[in-house]
């Protein structure tokens, strides 16, 4: 089953510095938190901000790419996760309609559908893998009395 979510934050952990997209369900209570590079946290950013930079950043010319060679995005999914590391496809459809996967960091994806107004799904599956190793960290800490703050309520 696919949960079709959007980008509710762009967040930084406040225990590695590092970003965090945090995709929200559209129509469900799904929170998925996504730990990106910096650079692909920028793009995202500059993206959600409507920011046009002088020349075409990487996002941008792939854009520029598939808009030119006719084809049309029809959907960025989150498909697994695997050793803490998420994956993604990128579905295109061509100009006959042949449907070609690309398998992609989830943040490009990410970055791409926003530049392209498509639509962004995440697996059920990974949403659990996701809630439950979540829950096996916080009962980790919880032990070990390492559970500082909780995460600030920046999802609405």
């Amino acid at each position: 089953m696919l949960v079709e979510v959007k980008i509710g934050a762009l967040i930084m952990d406040p225990n590695t510095n590092t970003p965090i997209v945090v995709l929200k369900g559209v129509d469900s209570d799904a929170i998925l938190p996504i730990w990106v590079g910096a650079y692909e946290a920028n793009a995202i950013a500059l993206e959600i901000e409507k920011i046009v930079s002088q020349r075409p950043m990487t996002h941008d010319l792939f854009r520029n790419f598939v808009i030119e060679a006719g084809y049309k995005i029809s959907r960025v999914i989150i498909t697994d996760l695997l050793d803490n590391t998420f994956y993604a496809l990128i579905e295109f459809f061509d100009e006959q309609e042949n449907c070609i996967s690309l398998d992609a960091r989830p943040s490009d994806a990410i970055a791409l559908a926003l530049r392209l107004d498509c639509t962004i799904f995440v697996k059920q599956k990974v949403l659990d893998i996701s809630a439950s190793s979540t829950q096996i960290e916080i009962e980790s800490k919880e032990e070990t009395g390492a559970l500082a703050e909780d995460w600030p309520d920046l999802i609405g």
